[in-house]
């Protein structure tokens, strides 16, 4: 949003400086990102063309004898064709940066001449397009002067940085009522004065889609001649990027900005019949102002005549109705538009018009039939003619919103102290209608400012007013015990996945949350509510069930680029539905080629093998350890989803029915989906199906306890049937002795004839660690007792021969 300091004076009555100006923008949240003292324009001087002679050399050129107030005469070299003796006009000295040509003007030859400046056009000072002659100036302009202060172009130039939550702030008006709020003047415009007209305007509304205009207003002024705007007019608008173009249509512009209502105006004679209101329909075409032509769909908003389409709703004009310098009858419209609506249409057809950031943000309601009768009065001072009644159609009253605003909000959200009269004076002056004596009070919002919704909103603006920078910096309060937890059970976690995975040698990685609709069917998801409304790319479709399909396409990339032996991991998000208990933290990994553990490729010692589905559950296992899961009562069973190999997968489980993860090789036909080839293997754990720990009475470690006894190991080989899983046979030798075994590994597997039909042996060595004595033989015998015991029971298994 720009505006230069004259305009903001027009609305605001105020002695501060442009530095205190800027200041206080800020501080009340409206971030000044540039200011432009017009500066560049000082140099330029008003001088006097003495004489005028043919140059020798060329018949365009003429050798200028310039007085620019210093006494002596200046050389000068023109090829314009006003130069004339006598001429007054703009003159720039050497060493002087000329905008309109991006030069820095020297003193130079031309054609054999001398020249020692140049005299200006109104393009090369960035005025105007005009570039057929320098510029003229009146008999009375003082030789010598600045010419930016005598034309008024040495006005301040500030441009604030907008938050899309301040539609008030997008006109001049709206910026001066914050500053006046904030003490730094008095708001000086005057009411609009209604316009009553003469007769009923000719052109009749009908409004089909009032969901989309909560409001029409329209007007007819006859016999205007519409020709350039006024001087300052167009210096303003030049002063803030925009191009001059025909009274009517600079009447409009200005008023977008001076007072954010953006209105529209119709050449009578181009319109056929009276207009409607309506949804565009599929296809039709309409040819805007910028000259291109858009196809548009139901879901837009339109203004039509009996021709077809005249207007893209709220976003930009059409072309046919403009109007020009023909037009002596004009119809001005101001209407009120769906704000969120307006912000599609405009997105869909790639439209950015300065109507569109006001009606998608949310214009004044109450200023759209007083925004009409200032169009038609500056459009009757500036162009003459005569004005009809107004055509008003589908508005309803503003009724405020109230809010109930507990005053010690301020308090609990900012932890600003500010007493309840200076509350109620800011929430007043800002245009709020605060109503109540106790702490608790009743604030009727005002119509330009939708953004307002509740108690945090009314916080916000009674603390920017108050001042940010009035807040007391205090330091941070400490914790009521040392080494306090701060952060979440689920961070913990996290940050222990990952580093338990990075110590195993894998590599992080960070894939995209969506995945294509067929990968993400091939690993349980592809939910219709899983689907994204607006996918950044057709192959970006659903959101993740997995974090598996991201990283065997991240390890094919790398295999592409000859990296084959990789090892990634990913701890983040999956999507089980479109509700927060839906979404689930997981940790990831796969390896591929011969990315093991113990280190990857070709080696004179002998090659590492491919990767298998005991690696990807010993990564499974260690990455649950680091969350905190009980591993060693954790139950491992064969078999997991079906896009792992089914006999080469797991399912880990705590209990019979919680799942904490799944690993395996992955199945042929999912990598031949997937177009991912190699060996893969593969886990994932879900860290918040993880139990929490019990709390511990205090966080102290325990001592340390060290036997002073001799481990002892003693080897058991037990005949099994064949379908008895190992791990049941571990756990049942663990579990006859807590105290005195330390760990059962298994060593030795074998199946033969000799053993008999469907069995097979397995051998374990079980490591035995006494605590408060040395074991006995017959201690010993006792242990091998319950273990041999144990093992029969839980396995039918029985003691090798």
């Amino acid at each position: 949003m720009k505006f230069t300091l004259s305009w903001l004076k027009d609305h605001l009555e105020t002695d501060a400086t442009l530095d205190q100006i800027v200041e206080r923008l800020t501080s009340i949240g409206l971030e000044v990102e540039s200011v432009d003292d017009k500066a560049a324009l000082k140099p330029f001087v008003i001088a006097k063309v003495l004489t005028a002679d043919r140059h020798p050399d060329a018949d365009k050129l003429q050798v200028l004898s310039v007085d620019t107030g210093t006494g002596a005469p200046i050389q000068v070299v023109c090829g314009a064709p006003n130069a004339r003796a006598g001429l007054i006009g703009a003159f720039a000295a050497p060493g002087t940066y000329v905008p309109g040509i991006d030069v820095t003007l020297g003193i130079g030859k031309i054609r054999g001449v001398e020249s020692h400046g140049m005299m200006c056009s109104e393009r090369e000072l960035e005025l105007s397009d005009e570039h057929n002659g320098i510029i003229e100036l009146p008999d009375d302009a003082p030789i010598g002067a600045s010419f930016a202060s005598y034309a008024k172009l040495d006005d301040p130039l500030i441009e604030i940085n907008l938050t899309p939550n301040r539609p008030d702030a997008t006109s001049v008006y709206g910026i001066a009522r914050d500053l006046a709020a904030s003490g730094m003047g008095t708001l000086k415009t005057p009411p609009v004065s209604p316009i009553a007209g003469k007769g009923p305007c000719p052109v009749k509304v009908s409004i089909e889609a009032s969901d989309l205009c909560p409001g029409f207003a329209l007007r007819l002024v006859r016999g205007v001649k519409n020709g350039p705007s006024p001087k300052w007019m167009q210096q303003r608008l030049l002063a803030i990027g925009l191009r001059p173009i025909n009274a009517l249509v600079d009447i409009t512009n200005y008023l977008t900005f001076d007072r954010g209502r953006p209105l529209h105006v119709f050449d009578l004679k181009k319109v056929a019949g009276n207009l409607v209101v309506r949804r565009a329909k599929d296809g039709e075409k309409v040819l805007a102002l910028d000259t291109r032509e858009y196809t548009l769909t139901p879901e837009m908003c339109v203004i039509a005549d009996d021709n077809g389409v005249e207007s893209i709703a709220g976003v930009m004009g059409g072309e046919h109705s403009g109007s020009d310098e023909t037009t002596t009858d004009v119809l001005i419209e101001s209407a009120l538009w769906a704000p969120l609506n307006i912000a599609r249409t405009g997105r869909t057809l790639g439209i950015i018009t300065d109507a569109r950031y006001r009606f998608e943000r949310g214009v004044d309601p109450e200023f759209m039939i007083p925004g009409l009768d200032l169009a038609t009065q500056l459009v009757l001072d500036l162009c003459g003619g005569e004005a009809s009644e107004a055509e008003i159609v589908g508005y309803d009253r503003y009724t405020p919103k109230t809010i109930a605003f507990p005053l010690s909000e301020i308090k609990r959200l900012t932890g600003i102290e500010i007493d309840r009269a200076e509350s109620v004076s800011i929430l007043s002056n800002l245009g709020f209608a605060p109503k109540g004596d106790g702490e608790m009070i009743e604030v009727s919002v005002p119509s330009w400012r939708p953004d307002v919704d509740g108690k945090a909103d009314l916080v916000e603006e009674v603390m920017r007013m108050h001042g940010v920078d009035n807040i007391v910096p205090k330091p941070l309060s400490g914790h009521d015990a040392v080494n306090g937890r701060i952060l979440t059970t689920l961070q913990i976690r996290t940050r222990a996945a990952r580093r338990a995975l990075a110590v195993r040698g894998m590599m992080e990685a960070v894939t995209w949350s969506f995945i294509p609709a067929r990968h993400a069917e091939l690993f349980g998801g592809g939910h219709p509510a899983l689907k994204l409304a607006n996918p950044i790319a057709a192959d970006m479709s659903d959101m993740r069930p997995s974090l598996l399909p991201g990283l065997l396409a991240a390890a094919q990339r790398n295999a592409d680029r000859g990296l084959g032996d990789v090892a990634l991991f990913e701890v983040s998000g999956t999507y089980e539905g479109d509700t927060p208990d839906a979404q689930r933290r997981v940790a990831a990994g796969i390896r591929r080629g011969t990315a093991k553990l113990e280190g990857s490729g070709r080696q004179w010692s002998g090659n590492a093998g491919a990767v298998g589905v005991f690696d990807a559950k010993a990564d499974a296992l260690a990455a649950l350890e680091a969350c905190g899961a009980p591993v060693d009562r954790l139950q491992v069973e064969a078999g997991g989803p079906s896009w792992y190999h089914p006999g080469r997968s797991g399912t880990i489980k705590l209990g019979p029915k919680v799942v904490l993860g799944t690993f395996g090789e992955f199945h042929p036909s999912t990598l031949e989906a997937l177009d991912v080839s190699g060996a893969l293997c593969g886990f994932e754990i879900f860290i918040d199906a993880v139990p929490e720990a019990k709390a511990k009475p205090t966080r102290t470690k325990p001592k340390l306890e060290l036997s002073p006894f001799q481990m002892v190991k003693r080897d058991f080989a037990f005949v099994v049937d064949r379908d008895v899983e190992a791990g049941t046979l571990v756990k049942a030798a663990s579990s006859a002795d807590k105290k005195l075994i330390t760990g059962v590994s298994v060593f030795d597997v074998f199946s033969g004839a000799s053993l008999g039909e469907g069995k097979k042996s397995i051998a374990i060595e079980v490591s035995i660690q006494p605590v408060d004595k040395t074991l006995t033989d017959q201690d010993f015998e006792a242990l091998a007792g319950r273990i041999v015991d144990n093992v029969k029971k839980q396995t039918g298994g029985m003691l090798r021969g």
